[in-house]
């Protein structure tokens, strides 16, 4: 993928800005931290892939937009492709993919962003991953290889060949071995027992032959002794009918007999209320007398009712306007107290006005004084303008001579401390050769305990796959023992049918189906009790041994810090072996440091440019305190202005105030003349004398008001008897007639009841000559019965036989079945356990490491002969012979490493040894090194590299190496791009790209 054209709309810190590729081969990304040059190689990934280091997919827009636009045009495999992706804010994003043609670019998107993300990879043959792990050389990744322990190593490679897919596959081919082993067992255990059942199938066939034969010689006799009982029972029903009518007779006697009693109680009650109502009709006139006088005090108490409401009115009318003439007065007494509050509030000020006047001659002599000290600070500020540069130099002098000073202490410090660190440790030599035997013996100790871990946890998985069979076998079982209490519940049912044949049981046999159902259900609770007592015991061994890899576990946390610590412990025994060369050329350094420091020779130009200005300054004879003093003069006369301006306000409010006073007084009169005229001549005044003259007209005595109430409440019993009489006027004639209805139905019952006696002797007389066939027909329901149930046990017995052959022959097909299903398991189990093996770290993956490794190792030296002129060569080591527990070498084991032996001119040597120009080529050669190989992998060509390796953490040297190794492989690449912050390494490369960020957003130049 080779850049062509890059157009920035929004995105991240530009607003607006377009970049072209065209003719750059080498190009330096510059500018400082934070103006966006990480943001433009963002911009391509964004486009490409829609992968960026943003957090959330609206971060990418620029803050305050609301639309992000990238256009990326780029060449692939001899083609010119345009990707343009946008993304509203708060919504979806669109991508566009397009190709040259010769008539211009034509569309090549998808249904969809997946759809035409897809088509994009498609046609470039790289993903997201490898490009960044092979086009984009990210800071801090070009020594990682090195640094890591070997067995790491392998690790970080299979992580960038994408070898990790393989693990799930091991696992998932585990878990399925696992399962095929698992459903093995069980097909093996099911085998068996069907095989035991099967061998009951003749006897079965011959005892159902009986049981038929049987069966039919009951059935004939069971016919013939139910035609005779049906006989019985017609002669039976007949004479039940009799007793039947007999019974229906007797109670609509008994029902006439309640209703003639009935309604001679409801006849006398109508009498007793007759005899009520003449009473109340007899006293008519005394009723109507009273009820006149009642209505009269009614009357009278009306008109006294009206006098009261105006009464009441007049006083409430009267109250309110008493109440508005006090609020009006009350008003004119606050606005006069107001008024009266100014006139002393202006008497008060007046007093204050001769206060302040009579200080005027006070500060007028301090105004002298205040001109005086102004002119001497004016003095002082021309010769402060004059001093300010010259201290400010002096100050920079001197930080400058100090820094100096402090940087020679510094450097002896540093260089006491190195060469104490390197005494230390050249006496630390034999401590670090025993302390790295007591770290190996360790490490050899933990291995041995990471194998009885892995037995653990194998033993552990054994153990939750028995489980797992115990939990499905005790489903089962559950299910059985709910279709027997599922049983249990219809047996309970007084006309219960058998569970096989579903006819109808007699007592004997409904005993031995719920018999047999109770010892079934018995058994199947006791297998299942059995089943939890093993889930149990499994469980506690699953947590002894989840004990036991905790711990083991907890003493193997340190395996990785121990490792480490070996390799550093190794490192530090090699370097004590410099120490005493290093220690005399830090006591060289150190003597000379140490002279200067006591003679005092250090940055002779800026000691004589400091000598030069503190002549010049005790020339000019500038004291800062004695400014300070002046300034200080100037504030303690300047309360002389303030009160200045205080004297001209005071003589300004004098004749304010005086013109003022007499318009107070004169309002303070006025307001007191108005509260008189309220009280007086008011309107309110007025109206509260002529409702006192009307409530006087009115006349009203509450006294007699109560006391003719109170005769109305005592005369109004009256009313409630006219009611009484007026109800009894119009009732009794309908109680009359009511009387003679009750005494006509009464003797109509009577007559009904004496033809229902006649009928109950004839039904009686029927039935004594009737015969009685109760006896006969009980005898032969019971032999009946007890044909019955013998009848039901046989046909029990033999649907039972006829399931349990039913549930032979089904059983030899499931056997049939199981046994092919238990080759196909053991089969499937076989492949599985290869798959394992093939997927594992040993199968595949190693073999895919040792096949890279070759093109690997010859790729990386061809870099690296070019970078170092052929004085460098790295080989791969992948097995070396490990730590034999015998004395015998021959019978040592090869372990799995990834070891990187680097040669030159003097023979292999550590990589510690070579200098930092020489591991800087080694490290970068076997970086791009993998770069290549990941883009080959991935079906790409790598045309396209971009180094952000970190010019700033090299020297001076090292970034000279470092663009003589990007020259050196220039020509393998149509591009390159570095990125860096530093401005003078702009000139080393062919073009640069220059990113300033201004207020509008980033900005982009490209100078070639």
């Amino acid at each position: 993928m080779i850049p062509v054209q890059l157009i920035l709309k929004n995105f991240l810190s530009y607003r607006d800005a377009s970049l072209d590729f065209c003719g750059l081969h080498t190009a330096c990304i510059c500018g400082s931290n934070g103006a966006g040059k990480s943001s433009l190689l963002e911009a391509m990934t964004w486009a490409v892939w829609g992968e960026s280091r943003a957090a959330a997919e609206d971060d990418v827009i620029h803050s305050g937009a609301k639309e992000v636009r990238v256009d990326f045009t780029f060449r692939s495999n001899q083609q010119k492709y345009r990707i343009i992706r946008t993304r509203m804010r708060g919504a979806t994003g669109v991508l566009e993919f397009q190709i040259e043609t010769p008539s211009g670019f034509r569309a090549l998107t998808g249904k969809g962003v997946r759809a035409t993300q897809d088509a994009i990879l498609e046609h470039i043959k790289l993903d997201y991953d490898t490009f960044i792990n092979s086009a984009y050389l990210r800071q801090g990744r070009a020594d990682e290889f090195m640094l890591k322990r070997p067995s790491e190593r392998k690790e970080i490679l299979a992580e960038l060949l994408k070898l990790n897919q393989y693990d799930d596959l091991e696992e998932r081919a585990k878990e399925s071995s696992r399962q095929f082993k698992a459903r093995a067992e069980e097909l093996g255990r099911c085998l068996e027992s069907s095989k035991i059942q099967l061998q009951q199938r003749e006897v079965t066939h011959t005892q159902r032959a009986e049981l038929e034969a049987q069966l039919n010689q009951l059935q004939q006799v069971q016919a013939f002794d139910n035609i005779k009982l049906q006989s019985l029972q017609v002669v039976q029903h007949q004479r039940q009918t009799k007793v039947e009518q007999l019974s229906f007779v007797k109670q609509q006697y008994q029902n006439l007999s309640q209703d003639c009693d009935r309604l001679q109680q409801e006849h006398s009650a109508v009498k007793s209320q007759i005899s009520g109502l003449e009473a109340i009709l007899n006293q008519e006139a005394e009723i109507k007398n009273g009820y006149a006088q009642y209505q009269n005090l009614q009357s009278q108490e009306e008109a006294f009712a009206t006098k009261f409401e105006e009464h009441t009115r007049a006083t409430a009318l009267r109250q309110q306007k008493q109440q508005q003439l006090t609020k009006q007065i009350h008003e004119i007494e606050r606005q006069l107290q107001q008024v009266q509050g100014q006139l002393e509030a202006l008497q008060q000020q007046e007093q204050e006005i001769q206060h302040t006047l009579s200080k005027s001659t006070e500060v007028e002599a301090a105004l002298a004084q205040v001109a005086v000290a102004r002119r001497r600070v004016a003095h002082l500020d021309e010769l402060q303008m004059q001093v300010s540069p010259l201290l400010q130099q002096r100050q920079n002098l001197q930080s400058q001579i100090d820094r100096v000073h402090a940087g020679l202490i510094a450097r002896l410090e540093q260089l006491q401390t190195t060469e104490n660190q390197l005494q230390s440790s050249s006496r630390r030599q034999p401590q670090l050769q025993q302390a790295v035997m007591e770290v190996g013996m360790q490490i050899d100790q933990m291995e041995k305990d990471r194998v009885y871990l892995q037995r653990v946890q194998e033993k552990g998985q054994e153990r939750r796959h028995f489980i797992e069979r115990l939990q499905a076998q005790q489903r089962e079982y559950e299910k059985l023992l709910g279709e027997l209490d599922q049983k249990l519940q219809m047996l309970r049912n007084p006309d219960a049918i058998c569970p096989l044949c579903e006819r109808p049981l007699d007592e004997h046999h409904w005993n031995r189906v719920a018999e047999k159902t109770k010892t079934e259900y018995q058994d199947t609770e006791g297998q299942l009790w059995v089943f939890r007592e093993q889930m149990a015991v499994s469980d506690r061994e699953i947590q002894l041994l989840r004990q036991e890899y905790r711990e083991i576990s907890q003493k193997l946390a340190v395996y990785d810090s121990l490792r480490e610590q070996r390799g550093q412990l190794a490192a530090q025994l090699q370097s004590t072996s410099d120490a005493e060369q290093q220690l005399q050329q830090l006591a060289a350094e150190k003597q000379h440091l140490e002279r200067s420091l006591q003679v005092g020779d250090y940055a002779p130009d800026k000691q004589a440019q400091l000598q030069q200005l503190d002549q010049y300054l005790q020339q000019l004879n500038y004291n800062e305190q004695d400014h300070a003093l002046a300034r200080s003069e100037v504030e303690r006369w300047r309360w002389a202005e303030i009160k200045q301006g205080q004297i001209k306000d005071a003589t300004k409010r004098q004749t304010q105030i005086a013109s003022r006073k007499p318009e107070l007084q004169a309002t303070i009169a006025q307001l007191k003349n108005r509260i008189q005229q309220e009280q007086i001549d008011s309107d309110c005044a007025r109206e509260i004398t002529e409702l006192t003259r009307y409530i006087g007209e009115i006349n009203y005595s509450l006294e007699q008001h109560n006391n003719l109430r109170q005769a109305v409440r005592q005369a109004q019993s009256w009313q409630l008897r006219y009611q009484q009489m007026l109800s009894a006027q119009q009732q009794y004639p309908q109680l009359q007639g009511r009387l003679q209805d009750l005494e006509t139905s009464r003797n109509a019952r009577l007559n009904e009841r004496q033809q229902l006696a006649t009928q109950i002797d004839h039904i009686t007389q029927q039935l004594a000559e009737t015969a009685n066939p109760t006896e006969q027909i009980q005898a032969l329901e019971q032999q009946l019965a007890t044909r019955r149930r013998q009848l039901d046990e046989q046909i029990a017995n033999l649907g039972r036989l006829e399931q349990l052959a039913h549930q032979l022959e089904t059983l030899q097909i499931q056997y049939e079945q199981q046994q092919q299903q238990l080759q196909s398991c053991k089969r499937q189990y076989r492949i599985y356990q290869e798959l394992t093996q093939a997927f594992g770290k040993n199968g595949i993956q190693a073999l895919m490491i040792e096949n890279v490794l070759p093109q690997l190792e010859a790729e990386t030296n061809q870099l690296l002969s070019r970078l170092s002129a052929n004085q460098l060569h790295v080989q791969f080591v992948t097995q070396k012979a490990g730590r034999s527990g015998t004395s015998k070498r021959k019978n040592a084991k090869l372990i799995d490493t990834l070891d990187i032996l680097i040669a030159d001119a003097r023979g292999t040597r550590a990589y510690e040894t070579y200098s930092g120009g020489e591991a800087f080529r080694i490290n970068f050669a076997i970086r791009l090194a993998l770069a290549k190989l990941l883009a080959q992998r991935a079906g790409a060509a790598l045309q396209l590299l971009i180094i952000d390796e970190g010019f700033g953490t090299q020297d001076a040297e090292g970034c000279d190496r470092l663009i003589a190794a990007i020259n050196a492989i220039a020509c393998d690449f149509a591009c390159i791009l570095t990125v860096t912050h530093m401005p003078h390494l702009k000139e080393a490369f062919q073009a640069r790209i220059e990113v300033n960020k201004t207020q509008q957003g980033s900005q982009l130049h490209l100078l070639i």
